[in-house]
This record gives C-alpha cells, sequence and structure tokens, in this order.
C-alpha cells in the first residue's frame, strides 16, 4: 500500500483532479482538465492492483463488488486526503478512476460562480438542480452552496450521497450525511423515510430516476428545499431529462407539478483559465412567470429565449457567461469558443454585435 499511497500523495500535490489506475498501463492524472501520464519505473501488475483493491474496498460493499463488478465509495487516507472512488472491470481486470476531494469545504465566493447562486440557495422552499456533464464541479458548487446555508441560516439539513464527499461541520445548521451503501440501502429507502427527519433542506447527490424526482416533489411540496445533480448539457435539457424518467402517461402531470415546485436549474460547463487553472461558465434558469409559462404550455424547445432575455431575473446562457469570462481577462476567446453553446453568436459579441435572437422567438 506504500506505493499506492504515494501515488495518491503525488496527485495531490501535483494539482491532479483524477487518478486512473490499470494494470499493465501507466498511472494517469487529470490536472487542469487534460490527462497527463506518470513515468513511473515500474507500470502497476494486476496482482498488485488486485491487493489495493481488497485493502480500499469496504467490507461491507465487497460482496457487492463481486456481483456487479463495479461499485462507488469513498478512500480515506490520513494526511493526504479523501477521494471519491469507482472500482471497475476492464477486458476482466480491475481498473480503479478516484476523485480527489479537497479536504475543505468550498466557500461559495471562491468558486467563481455569479452572485444570484447565493440567492438561490437561500430559498426555502423549491427544487434546486445543478447539472452538466462528468467532472464540471456540480458536487463542488452543491457544496459551496450547503456551506453558504450553513453559514447564514439555521436549518436543519440531511445530504443522501452515494458516497459522502465534502464533510461538513455543524455551524448555524445542523448536518447530516447519509452514505448510500453504508448509512441507508439506497436513494428511494432513504427519501421514503426522510421527511419523518425534521429536514429542512434535503440535498440528494444525484436524481437518478422517477422514485428520487417524485419524492423531491413531495418535499418541495411540503415546504423544503430540495438540491441535486443531473447529467445533462444545458437548463431546458435538464427538463426533458427529468420527464424522461417517467412513463409517457404521467409526463403531462408531472410536468404540471414542476410547475411549483422548480425553483432553479445551474448548468455548469468547465473551462481553462489563463493562469492554468479551472472555472465554470455557468448557465442558470430560474422559474420567473415567463420560464412556468413555457413549461405549463409545453413549448420547452423556447426555454433556451427565456434563459437569454432574462438577466434582469439572474439568468443566463452559456454564451453569456463565457463572454464575461472572456471580458474579465479570466479565459481566452480561442477556450469560450470551444466551450460555446453557438460559436458563431459568440463570435459576433465579441465584434461588438449582439442580436436578440431570444426576444424574437418569445414575441
Amino acid at each position: 500500500m506504500e506505493l499506492f499511497h504515494k501515488i495518491l500523495n503525488t496527485a495531490v500535490e501535483g494539482g491532479a483532479s483524477d487518478v486512473h489506475i490499470k494494470a499493465d498501463a501507466p498511472v494517469v492524472y487529470r490536472i487542469s482538465s487534460q490527462l497527463v501520464a506518470t513515468e513511473m519505473a515500474q507500470q502497476p501488475k494486476e496482482q498488485w492492483l488486485q491487493n489495493v483493491i481488497d485493502n480500499i474496498v469496504p467490507e461491507h460493499f465487497k460482496p457487492l463488488l463481486d456481483e456487479d463488478r463495479e461499485i462507488d465509495f469513498s478512500y480515506h487516507v490520513p494526511g493526504i486526503g479523501r477521494f471519491r472512488t469507482n472500482c471497475f472491470q476492464h477486458l476482466g481486470k480491475w481498473c480503479l478512476a478516484m476523485r480527489y476531494v479537497v479536504a475543505e469545504v468550498p466557500k461559495i465566493d471562491n468558486l467563481g460562480l455569479p452572485e444570484v447562486i447565493k440567492s438561490i440557495a437561500e430559498e426555502h422552499r423549491g427544487i434546486v438542480l445543478v447539472a452538466g456533464t462528468t467532472g464540471c464541479g456540480k458536487s463542488t458548487t452543491l457544496a459551496g452552496m450547503i456551506d453558504h446555508i450553513n453559514s447564514t441560516q439555521k436549518r436543519h439539513i440531511i445530504t443522501l450521497e452515494d458516497p459522502v464527499e465534502y464533510v461538513f461541520e455543524d455551524n448555524q445548521c445542523i448536518i447530516e450525511q447519509r452514505e448510500v451503501g453504508l448509512d441507508t440501502p439506497s436513494y428511494g429507502h432513504s427519501l421514503k423515510h426522510i421527511m419523518r427527519q425534521d429536514p429542512d433542506v434535503i440535498m440528494v447527490g444525484e436524481m437518478r430516476d422517477a422514485t428520487s424526482f417524485r419524492a423531491a416533489m413531495s418535499a418541495a411540496d411540503t415546504g423544503h428545499l430540495v438540491m441535486s445533480t443531473l447529467h445533462t448539457i444545458d437548463a431546458p435539457q435538464s427538463i426533458s431529462r427529468v420527464l424522461d424518467f417517467f412513463p409517457s402517461e404521467e409526463r403531462e402531470s408531472v410536468r404540471k407539478q414542476m410547475i411549483g415546485t422548480l425553483k432553479a436549474i445551474i448548468v455548469q460547463r468547465m473551462t481553462v483559465r489563463k493562469d492554468g487553472g479551472v472555472i465554470p461558465a455557468i448557465e442558470i434558469m430560474i422559474n420567473t412567470s415567463t420560464v412556468s409559462k413555457l413549461i405549463n404550455e409545453n413549448r420547452l424547445e423556447k426555454l433556451h429565449a427565456a434563459v437569454e432575455t432574462g438577466t434582469d431575473d439572474g439568468m443566463q446562457n452559456f454564451n453569456q457567461s463565457l463572454f464575461q469570462l472572456v471580458k474579465d481577462d479570466i479565459i481566452t476567446k480561442e477556450e469560450a469558443l470551444d466551450k460555446a453553446s453557438n460559436a458563431q453568436a459568440l463570435e459576433m459579441n465579441f465584434k461588438g454585435i449582439f442580436l436578440s435572437e431570444g426576444s424574437r422567438i418569445l414575441n
């Protein structure tokens, strides 16, 4: 285990966000969104990796690993840090993908997020979704929002995670963190009982199915704030993704119920800073009267226009976020165009041409 811990320590000291280990291949780190292969005297061997897995997989997960051949869990090394770990198989051989979780809970002011996200976190009821692709910082943003609540309000927060990443300490709030597989069998099982635990805020690590979202709507209906993540590329697609959880005959009623329970959708795309770090470009859709009307009328294709024209309400799309990041000299124009939803429109913005396509579509 000494070599394994040295690999993890090197990752942390080198600023890596992820570590990838498989037999007979170089150890690979992800640093500032780029994959970097290490130069080791000897590559990991299959038996060595098997020994590592035997030592790091929690005992209560080993039967599940034998059955499913993949598992998520958290692994903590004193003096090095905590890692969100996925153990899986590739061509019949074990692999590890490990995400380093910074020990210190992130402060929302240090994440480069729009100020309106603080206001969203301070809401007392409704559903807030943080969406984006894998590795875009969804968990970090959620942690920053939870920490903001913990620092400013007296509330009871319960988190359901698979696995637990950031570990919070009670400040203004009382916080309990429940790990799937360790503290509860599943998201669905825990959500069934959570209302008896007197929560004010419920944070669900990932919204995965109809059962989870139905429970989230029920909690929001009864005056709770529910925060969770989704794997989608923009805010309007997040609405469609949630509806896809449900059978076709239920989607109409779910869509109507969402009008009263959805509070906001925050979507992230990670960009590379000029100084070599990373910062998220942020799309924000808030459930204003315009957004509610479009959802109610099932005109989801026009939500993009509502976001573009909703800046007075705190909304913004990716192009607007990327344009501001370039204007503030944080990222390059090339990076912005690479991450843009509409690169041609953003290129015109850089030339001083702003066409109000959203207003035309809504009208």
